[in-house]
């Protein structure tokens, strides 16, 4: 092989490893702004968090991808401009996560608990809502959050 080919080649390779570089690095992570959020359960006992806004679809494509770790008190709302019945996944998602599915009215309708890291399993609302609060794996059940409890936030009261 002449040094011409051998250069060619070089050349070639060296392009094909900055243009696969380069498109994992072009996937922009979105930034999500965050708010107080309150369960409050039937029999009055208040959960405090800090939850991260998915509201945008980049925001909600994204959602909690990716993440090694959550804080206990914090997790991530995602906000749907309308009722409708939600389907959620955990591709690309590290940590198990409990689904609890909200209505308009900030009433839990459905919990699905410990989710499975990396699962392409539908996880279905059960029926239309309007919220999906996600929080660490097995937060439902150590807090006794329940369907029927009352989620509330400037986020939630305002819509």
């Amino acid at each position: 092989m002449n040094r011409f080919a051998i250069r060619t080649i070089a050349s070639a390779c060296t392009a094909l490893l900055f243009f696969v570089a380069s498109g994992s690095v072009t996937m922009a992570q979105e930034t999500f702004p965050s708010e107080k959020l309150e369960i409050v359960s039937a029999s009055g006992v208040t959960h405090v968090f800090t939850v991260e806004l998915a509201n945008t679809d980049a925001q909600r494509q994204q959602g909690l991808m990716y993440r090694k770790s959550m804080a206990e008190d914090r997790g991530m709302l995602f906000y749907f401009t309308m009722d409708r019945d939600v389907m959620m996944w955990m591709k690309n998602t590290f940590i198990p996560l409990d689904m609890l599915f909200i209505s308009k009215a900030g009433k839990i309708t459905h919990i699905h608990p410990n989710a499975v890291p990396h699962s392409e399993d539908i996880i279905s609302s059960n029926g239309p809502v309007r919220y999906v609060l996600e929080l660490n794996g097995g937060a439902a059940k150590k807090l006794a959050i329940s369907v029927g409890d009352t989620v509330k936030s400037e986020h939630v009261n305002k819509r």
